[in-house]
């Protein structure tokens, strides 16, 4: 994996952070639907600013990433914070998800479409997947330039139809343009326990 040039190009980006950066929207405007206990993986955690908020509260959590510079960032901050955290270098685009293993999974700003029914399989029954990504309608700059890396109206919802809608917001073009959340889409969707 040491010349996967996915891993090269974060792997530069990651190197001259001051640290990690702020938990996803999606993650901290729904902090009330977490579950008190249990396992979380930040998937595609970059420097880990979501897998430090779920470690901070009290959840068992792991995060994953192609960048081991970004994993020695969060492994850092989670000891300066007193915090476990369980890190581990995964190239996401060959990833085995274990299947019934994950009573919350965040995703934010990282799009592999062939992954998403396994990140649905990992959850356990009344698991949450909380998910954040970049839109392809957009009023800003920002994020890949690439369409296919980013969502088609509705897609995240799609993307994960076998799991309930909790929370769902992508605003598009609509209305004032200057305010609200735009450029991306967030969901938060559960887990049913089978019938």
């Amino acid at each position: 994996m040491n010349d996967n040039p996915d891993r090269l190009r974060w792997d530069a980006r990651y190197r001259d952070a001051a640290g990690p950066g702020n938990a996803c929207r999606v993650l901290r405007e729904n902090l009330h639907l977490l579950p008190a206990r249990g396992r979380a993986l930040d998937l595609a955690c970059g420097t880990g600013g979501n897998a430090l908020l779920l470690a901070e509260r009290g959840l068992d959590t792991e995060a994953w990433d192609i960048s081991p510079v970004g994993l020695a960032v969060l492994q850092r901050t989670a000891a300066a914070r007193s915090l476990a955290i369980t890190t581990r270098e995964v190239d996401l685009a060959h990833a085995t998800l274990p299947r019934a293993a994950f009573d919350l999974i965040v995703v934010s700003r990282f799009l592999e479409r062939a992954l998403c029914p396994a990140i649905a399989d990992a959850l356990r029954p009344g698991g949450l997947l909380f998910y954040q990504t970049f839109t392809r309608e957009r009023v800003g700059e920002g994020g890949p330039k690439n369409p296919e890396w980013r969502l088609a109206r509705g897609e995240l919802l799609r993307l994960f139809a076998d799991l309930e809608p909790v929370v769902y917001r992508e605003e598009g073009l609509l209305g004032d343009t200057s305010q609200g959340f735009r450029d991306e889409a967030m969901l938060v969707a559960r887990r049913l326990a089978p019938a």
